[in-house]
C-alpha cells in the first residue's frame, strides 16, 4: 500500500519534533531486517530517511549517488552488505544513537538441532 502525501507529511512532522519517534522508526526498520522481513525493513528505512535527513543529504554524507540509494532501498533493491551498514552507521551517528543486537533464546530446537 502506497503512503499518501498527507500521511507522509504527518510522519515527517512527527519525526521532526519527536526524538523517541525517530529512534523507534530506525529501530523498527532494523528489527524488520533482523527478523527476515527485508521488504518491510527497506520500506521503513526509506520512510525514516525521507522523514529525517533525506536521500540527497544522505548521498552527500556517504558519497553515494542519491539514485543508487533509492534503488538499493526500493522494493526490488538488494543493497550490498557494506552499503547497508554504511547507511546504517551514518544514520545512527546522525541520530545520536547506537543500536545494539541482543540474543534471545527461543524454546524449541534450532535449525542445527541445538536446543
Amino acid at each position: 500500500m502506497a503512503l499518501t502525501r498527507d500521511f507522509r507529511k504527518t510522519i515527517q512532522a512527527r519525526a521532526k519534533r519527536d526524538t523517541a519517534y525517530r529512534e523507534a522508526m530506525l529501530t523498527e526498520a532494523v528489527d524488520s531486517f533482523l527478523s527476515g522481513d527485508v521488504e518491510v525493513g527497506k520500506a521503513m528505512l526509506r520512510d525514516y530517511i525521507n522523514a529525517t535527513i533525506g536521500f540527497e543529504a544522505l548521498s552527500q554524507q556517504i558519497n553515494k549517488p542519491s539514485k543508487s540509494l533509492h534503488r538499493m532501498l526500493s522494493p526490488s533493491g538488494n543493497p550490498k552488505t557494506n552499503n547497508f551498514f554504511e547507511i546504517l552507521h551514518f544514520l545512527q551517528r546522525n541520530e545520536g544513537v547506537e543500536l545494539l543486537v541482543t540474543a534471545r533464546h527461543h524454546s524449541g530446537v534450532g535449525i542445527y538441532g541445538i536446543a
